[in-house]
């Protein structure tokens, strides 16, 4: 792959009147920029996996005791959807991967300066309530600490919640360095967690486990298929912003390299997270394993021992996959520095109210609001591909991309249009509404580009580029 010609608009970027949106953080990484190898790019994607956000919507296949899928149909929703996500990723992650931009640049080739705006907060939100969640979980579990270490003295679940928020601000402040720091460790020791309560789970809980999922009748009708989604939603916000981390990758792999970048550690990580948490909550009774892991072991080092790597786990996980993406949108409506939006990210994460979405015997609030922001996501990452694939043929003016009052300022209204079009398709099936959206929108937005919108300066550079 020839990245010559990408990254000779580097240094011309810096010569002319560019809008940096906030800070250097948001101008294209060059291949020196980048400092993450095979190795470490997958660490990510493991630590990302292997959380116990990803562990309670496997958890919520058990309803009152009652599995919706049993354990063939759970497996094969999460292998069907782990294809599709590795997919995506691989296909939306050539923009940020060949010209080094973020996911808030990428949206203005298809949305346009102001039309990114309101897009990219349809990928910030979702982020924004994960980190909640996930923190209330690891706030749960520090809890749970604190109860051992004081004899039960301490016990506030909330205090804990904003420990936690606080902690995440402050190593996330320090970028991708420390990301990458937390993610290397992470691989190695939270897999390991995950192999040793499997191992218990077979060991002691085996008929438990049998009685509620395994021999469970469970269906393969629509409630698999929007098990499918549900598993598929998860990351469907990461792999829209797949930008923000292709662009952190060293140069030279080639687009097949990279799909197995995200296909093997997603397959060990997330789909073993998945078979656990159905497997906890059958033997437990908890869907938030912040409270089933402790009860699998009498000893209270033990117990310790597990709540300390769920917290170390929920950090790992938020900062690869809920504070990069949503700090940057920040950056890009408040011209704020990366750090600031770094705090404000944290704030919001606690006005989210995840305790709402994660209680102690189901999880459905969770799911729904997958299904729920999933109206939005297909949709989006429909127009980013159909626009970046077929009407640009991989080929984006970055210098225009950058440039103040250039091609791409304003807004794009037929990728708006082709997004709302997406999206109310989608809401008229919400189970399903990923796919839906996806569709709906593929198939729209290159038909109202071409007879629509005449004169269109979004135009330039696609295949459409007559019509103006």
């Amino acid at each position: 792959m020839d990245y010559k010609e990408d990254y000779a608009a580097k240094a011309e970027i810096n010569a002319i009147d560019v809008e940096t949106i906030g800070d250097e953080s948001l101008k294209p990484n060059g291949p020196k920029d980048r400092t993450l190898g095979a190795l470490g790019y997958m660490s990510l994607w493991v630590g990302d996996g292997v959380n116990m956000g990803n562990m309670t919507l496997g958890a919520s296949v058990i309803v009152a005791g009652m599995a919706i899928l049993n354990i063939w149909q759970t497996i094969a929703a999460a292998l069907i959807a782990i294809v599709i996500i590795s997919t995506f990723f691989a296909l939306n992650d050539r923009a940020g991967y060949k010209y080094g931009i973020p996911y808030v640049a990428h949206l203005r080739a298809s949305f346009g300066k102001k039309g990114a705006l309101l897009s990219s907060l349809l990928r910030a939100v979702p982020a924004v309530i994960w980190y909640g969640v996930q923190s209330w979980i690891g706030g749960t579990a520090l809890n749970e600490v604190f109860k051992i270490l004081s004899s039960g003295a301490f016990d506030n679940v909330f205090v804990c919640f904003i420990l936690l928020i606080v902690a995440q601000i402050l190593l996330s402040m320090k970028g991708f360095k420390s990301i990458k720091i937390v993610e290397s460790v992470a691989s190695v020791v939270l897999m390991g967690i995950v192999i040793i309560v499997f191992t218990i789970l077979v060991k002691d809980h085996s008929a438990a486990i049998s009685t509620s999922w395994v021999n469970a009748k469970g269906t393969w009708g629509i409630p698999f298929f929007a098990y499918i989604m549900v598993f598929l939603g998860n990351y469907a916000a990461i792999f829209l912003s797949a930008a923000d981390y292709s662009r952190e990758l060293k140069t030279g792999y080639t687009d097949g390299k990279r799909g197995l970048f995200y296909f093997v550690p997603i397959i060990v990580a997330y789909g073993s997270v998945i078979v656990v948490g159905a497997m906890l909550a059958s033997a437990t009774g908890y869907t938030n394993p912040a409270l089933g892991l402790p009860v699998l072991f009498d000893s209270v080092y033990m117990q310790l021992f597990v709540s300390v790597f769920i917290v170390f786990g929920v950090i790992a996980t938020n900062m690869v996959a809920n504070i990069v993406t949503p700090a940057y949108v920040i950056q890009l409506f408040t011209k704020l520095n990366y750090k600031a939006s770094v705090a404000i990210t944290g704030l919001l994460a606690i006005g989210s109210f995840p305790w709402l979405l994660v209680q102690d015997d189901n999880a459905k609030g969770l799911d729904t609001f997958i299904h729920v922001y999933s109206a939005f996501l297909g949709p989006l990452i429909a127009i980013l591909l159909v626009d970046f694939y077929m009407m640009r043929k991989q080929h984006i003016d970055i210098k225009e991309l950058y440039k103040k009052d250039g091609n791409f300022e304003g807004v794009n209204y037929a990728a708006l249009l082709a997004l709302g079009i997406g999206t109310a398709a989608a809401f008229a099936f919400v189970q399903l509404a990923w796919l839906i959206g996806l569709i709906v929108a593929g198939i729209a937005y290159p038909i109202i580009m071409k007879t629509m919108f005449k004169g269109s300066k979004f135009k330039k550079g696609t295949v459409f580029e007559k019509e103006v």
